[in-house]
């Protein structure tokens, strides 16, 4: 049971979850709109969000606090300079999440994960 257990395994190990996360983060931030399974969007929400938070305050720190999470320079970039200034004034809920359809394969619940 899961009872107050603070994230989920999605099936794989700490490491493969890690950079599972850091890719689809970068993705999103890139093309502002994903489509994946309904747990991987619901975990990626919260990551990507404390990026958004960190980010907003736009100094060489969170510069810094951004780049080491994601490890991609021009990504790093368009969140810090393009994307957490839109959002300065609200508090979280950047992110919207929008089930979309059953993928046909494996019948795994499918959802878009956006930028508000």
């Amino acid at each position: 049971m899961r009872h107050k257990h603070g994230y989920r395994k999605l099936g794989r190990t700490s490491t493969h979850r890690a950079a599972l996360l850091k890719n689809m983060a970068i993705a999103i931030i890139k093309s502002e709109k994903i489509e994946t399974t309904i747990p991987k969007a619901k975990e990626l929400r919260g990551y990507i969000e404390k990026l958004i938070t960190k980010a907003g305050k736009g100094d060489f720190n969170s510069h810094r606090a951004v780049f080491a999470a994601l490890q991609d320079k021009d990504t790093t970039k368009k969140l810090v300079e393009e994307i957490a200034p839109k959002y300065v004034d609200r508090n979280g809920g950047y992110t919207r999440i929008i089930k979309t359809r059953t993928r046909r394969g494996d019948a795994a619940p499918m959802a878009f994960i956006e930028l508000v």
